[in-house]
């Protein structure tokens, strides 16, 4: 029982690279506080049954248990099990739908390791974006499966740049990794990563303020830089490249940086391509950013 905890708790926490089941407790309690905090509960229990069933998935398809025992299936599972819930109404054709992909996740995101593999990158959380697309995509045909209604927007004009308010907005980046609007619940995320490592717990503060200070700077939408929705990608491209994927230094310094202004951008280019169709970019701004940044320094180890 302990090893199966500790393996759901990993693959909550393997969300930003933390291989940590004190880690994915805290994350968990952030997720249980924001969307307790926000009025929607159901965000809360769908990590839950999603990283549940992601992660008993991958332990009962894929051979090797290490990679269960490490919570690698339980990430893309958690991800759709936030998502659904924020964009489809709370109907049990939604739970039904979120069952379903959360089982397919790890077999998905296996595929699409086993494709990347050749390029030394593997799928990171586009299996989360793909299936979440596909629902989302879907949902216009069915009435059974109902959009959510959007929260109220807040007022046009300029966001308040006080002190005070760039905090919360600051905050909120990293909270919304989880989609979760609670800037307490960004707190709980920051301490998550410090337990497990001080240097991703950095680069995820580091992520959401430049994203947070080129938004503002380019007059972004006031409600996207209220709610942080500029800052989820940058921060996992940060603790991708800064922590998990370079080794520490000045180079890797400077890659990480590069990158995450580039995320930025990708995210404003996804969002107004996205926009015909209705549909979140939700992390495929930091997929896209993160493979190409990868990229380069594979084919230069392949030459080596």
């Amino acid at each position: 029982m302990r090893s199966v905890s500790v393996a759901f708790a990993r693959g909550v926490s393997q969300v930003m690279f933390q291989r940590s089941a004190l880690a994915g407790w805290l994350f968990l309690a952030g997720i249980f506080w924001g969307a307790y905090e926000c009025g929607t509960p159901q965000v809360a229990w769908g990590a839950v049954v999603g990283a549940g069933l992601s992660m008993a998935t991958g332990f009962l398809t894929v051979p090797d248990k290490t990679q269960g025992e490490a919570g690698l299936w339980g990430f893309n599972g958690t991800l759709v099990g936030c998502a659904l819930p924020v964009f489809l109404a709370d109907t049990w054709p939604m739970w039904a739908l979120l069952v379903f992909l959360a089982i397919l996740a790890p077999g998905l995101q296996r595929g699409l390791n086993g494709m990347m593999s050749a390029w030394k990158i593997n799928s990171l959380t586009f299996p989360f974006v793909f299936l979440t697309w596909l629902a989302l995509m879907a949902a216009r045909q069915f009435d059974a499966l109902p959009l959510s209604v959007p929260a109220e927007a807040l007022a046009e004009g300029e966001p308040d740049c006080s002190p005070a308010s760039l905090a919360v907005y600051w905050l909120k980046g990293i909270a919304q990794v989880f989609l979760v609007n609670s800037w307490v619940a960004g707190l709980f995320f920051v301490m998550a990563l410090a337990v497990s490592s001080w240097r991703a717990a950095i680069w995820a503060m580091v992520g959401s303020g430049i994203a947070l200070g080129i938004s503002v700077c380019l007059e972004a939408s006031p409600e996207a830089v209220s709610n942080g929705l500029y800052g989820f990608s940058p921060v996992l491209t940060a603790i991708a490249l800064g922590n998990t994927f370079f080794k520490p230094g000045v180079r890797t310094a400077v890659i990480t940086l590069a990158a995450i202004v580039f995320t930025v951008l990708v995210q404003g280019a996804m969002n107004a391509l996205m926009l015909p169709w209705g549909i979140p970019t939700l992390t495929a701004p930091f997929c896209v950013a993160t493979w190409l940044f990868l990229l380069p320094e594979a084919v230069m180890a392949g030459e080596n």
